[in-house]
C-alpha cells in the first residue's frame, strides 16, 4: 500500500467508518461510547453503519470524547486518527473492491430514501381515499 493513500478520506471511508475507527483508537467499546454520549447503543450503531447521522451537539461531543476534529469525522480531513497498521499490503483489487462496496452502500442509501418518499406518497394517497 502506498504511503499517500488516504485511509479515512471520503473515497475510502464513510462518516460511520471514521466514528468507529476513532472509537477503536480511543479503546472504547460501542456500549461505553453510547453511554458517555447519553444515547442508546442502537443509535450509535446506526451512526457507525451510516444509517443515520448525529445532530450537531452530539457530533461535537463525539469529537471531544474521541479527540478528533469534527471536520475529520465529516470529511476525513484534519485532525483524526492514524491509518491502521497493515500487516499485509492492500492490492489494487482490494482497493477497487472497497471502492465498489462504498459505491453500492451509497446507492443503497439513495434508493432507501427514494423508497421512503414513495411510501409517504402512497400513505398520503390511501389516507385521501379513505377520508
Amino acid at each position: 500500500m502506498t504511503s499517500d493513500f488516504d485511509w479515512y478520506g471520503p473515497e475510502a471511508a464513510t462518516f460511520g467508518d471514521r466514528i468507529a475507527a476513532a472509537r477503536d483508537a480511543a479503546q472504547m467499546t460501542p456500549e461505553q461510547l453510547a453511554r458517555r454520549l447519553g444515547v442508546k447503543l442502537r443509535t450509535l450503531q446506526n451512526w457507525e453503519n451510516d444509517l443515520s447521522e448525529p445532530r450537531a451537539n452530539k457530533l461535537s461531543m463525539i469529537s471531544g470524547l474521541l479527540n478528533v476534529s469534527m471536520i475529520w469525522l465529516l470529511t476525513g480531513e484534519g485532525d483524526g486518527v492514524s491509518a491502521p497498521s497493515e500487516e499485509i499490503s492492500q492490492t489494487a483489487d482490494i482497493r477497487d473492491a472497497l471502492a465498489e462496496l462504498r459505491a453500492i452502500r451509497t446507492e443503497m442509501k439513495t434508493l432507501a430514501e427514494r423508497a421512503g418518499r414513495v411510501e409517504k406518497r402512497l400513505r398520503t394517497a390511501v389516507q385521501t381515499e379513505t377520508a
